[in-house]
């Protein structure tokens, strides 16, 4: 049990490697790759647990104590957030499992999907900056396949501004790490935490601070950072789509959550007010284009901005109560934004169009389908009680307690934009007239199809439904961040 953190980052790095060696036994691919995220799953629940009854659990790699040494810490933050992703990524793979071809599914695309967990589970899970680092490369390279597989002109052309982009971003990651080393001597975030607030010039702090916000900002897609997202996402094909919009730019709030109220808060008035300006722009761009596109893939790419604006102003609060509704969102968001994304692949698939002109009547044909997406699209909304209203009611309590009136009423605003423009879906792809006769390949697989979609948005809605029940872990999650001693005392024992 003492070595629970390691096992949701290793299993699925087994089955990766073990699949290596097979890559053209697609039955075996599937089947591995679905009883590995099984097994990772119920570790992970099983970590929860241990870690709501134990406290805070660490693993120091090679024996070398912390500071000095790798450490994995599974906080309740961590473990929340782990259980998520591998929930997430079995859901996509069972998915994938009918969406792709065979030809499509021996090229290793399982083995890629399994190491991109590996590298969010360990960046969720990592006790020192370096090793973020780390983790963060090793699911970017997993999303370097991931978005050419298929290998369409479009694809590639997208690809490379993801590439470039990222590459700078880990340069940047690099140069952060390294300042940060240089004027504090440590890595280790409990370590770090202890010492920056010993440092005399603070003003050297806030810069290194805002280089990470810019590095993380990057990665999660931050107006004015965001210009790569849109482009690069919507050319992936929907499963892939569905892990990059439901994790990979939420690595990156996490990555602010933790090091902001962990090393970089310190009562910086500056800090919070550029976080929050950050958050502000990041609402409003993604509230624009929410309404502007037709595009049904668009549409839900510029919601991710606006999920991941809201949950950053809660971040920047830096409150218990704002914090409690930060996470609580972020979960709802991974887990409602991979559905949504599913469903709209399915959409784009009978119809053969992502246009909603080129929609309609798809209710009529597919009921289940349609009603499926109509109860996703209240949930990403935040329609009470489904799972979207509890985390935006506490970030908006969180900032009415903090005096401030312009960020609830952007957040309450921008859950009407939200409202709009996936009901705008629903009506255009839904109702009305079969604009086109709808057939193909994809038709005969959609009861198949509907199932792990359908299954995901229950689990979305009994993450609302259950927000009384999940509370406890919430708070949980949240006091290492509000007091950062409990984090710190668990890593570095004396």
């Amino acid at each position: 049990m003492i070595n629970l953190p390691i096992f949701p980052i290793v299993i699925p790095a087994l089955a990766a490697i073990f699949l290596l060696f097979a890559p053209k036994q697609v039955r075996l691919q599937r089947g591995v790759a679905l009883g590995a995220l099984l097994v990772t799953f119920a570790v992970t629940v099983l970590l929860i647990f241990t870690v709501s009854q134990d406290g805070i659990m660490t693993v120091n790699l090679g024996n070398w104590p912390a500071p000095f040494g790798i450490t994995l810490v599974s906080d309740m933050l961590s473990a929340l957030l782990v259980a998520t992703s591998t929930l997430l990524v079995f859901f996509i793979v069972w998915f994938a499992t009918y969406y792709f071809s065979d030809a499509y599914e021996s090229n290793y695309v399982y083995v890629a999907m399994l190491f991109l967990l590996v590298g969010v589970n360990g960046a969720f899970t990592t006790g020192d900056i370096f090793n973020l680092f780390v983790f963060f490369e090793v699911f970017l390279i997993s999303s370097y396949v991931l978005i050419v597989l298929g290998g369409k002109g479009v694809q590639l052309r997208e690809s490379i501004k993801y590439l470039l982009v990222n590459v700078i971003a880990s340069a940047l990651f690099v140069m952060a790490v390294a300042l940060l080393y240089g004027t504090v001597g440590t890595l280790s975030l409990a370590d770090l935490a202890q010492k920056i607030p010993l440092v005399e010039n603070q003003s050297v702090i806030t810069v290194i601070g805002v280089f990470f916000v810019i590095v993380f900002g990057l990665k999660g897609a931050l107006v004015p950072l965001h210009y790569w997202l849109p482009g690069s996402y919507v050319v992936a094909p929907t499963p892939i789509l569905a892990m990059f919009g439901a994790l990979l730019t939420k690595v990156g709030v996490y990555s602010i959550l933790r090091t902001y109220t962990l090393l970089f808060d310190g009562g910086s008035a500056f800090m919070q007010n550029f976080l929050i300006i950050l958050a502000v722009l990041t609402i409003v761009i993604g509230m624009t284009g929410a309404i502007a596109y037709n595009d049904v893939k668009l549409i839900i790419i510029y919601n991710i901005m606006i999920a991941v604006g809201v949950i950053l102003y809660g971040i920047a609060l830096n409150t218990q109560t704002s914090l409690e509704g930060a996470l609580y969102y972020l979960i709802h968001d991974m887990l409602i934004k991979a559905a949504l994304f599913m469903l709209v692949g399915m959409m784009i698939g009978i119809t053969k169009s992502g246009q909603l002109r080129d929609m309609g009547g798809l209710i009529t044909r597919f009921p289940l389908f349609g009603w499926t997406f109509f109860i996703a699209a209240l949930s990403l909304a935040g329609i009470p009680p489904l799972s979207g209203f509890f985390g935006k009611l506490l970030i908006v309590q969180g900032g009415v307690g903090e005096g401030s009136l312009f960020g609830p009423l952007l957040i309450l605003l921008s859950s009407l934009f939200v409202l709009f423009s996936v009901i705008k879906i629903f009506l255009y792809g839904f109702w009305g007239e079969e604009k086109r006769v709808y057939d193909g390949p994809l038709v005969p697989y959609m009861n198949r199809l509907i199932v792990p979609t359908f299954l995901l948005v229950a689990v979305a809605v009994a993450y609302g439904f259950g927000a009384e029940a999940m509370h406890p872990f919430i708070t949980q999650a949240i006091e290492p961040l509000v007091q950062p001693e409990i984090y710190i005392d668990a890593v570095i024992k004396e």
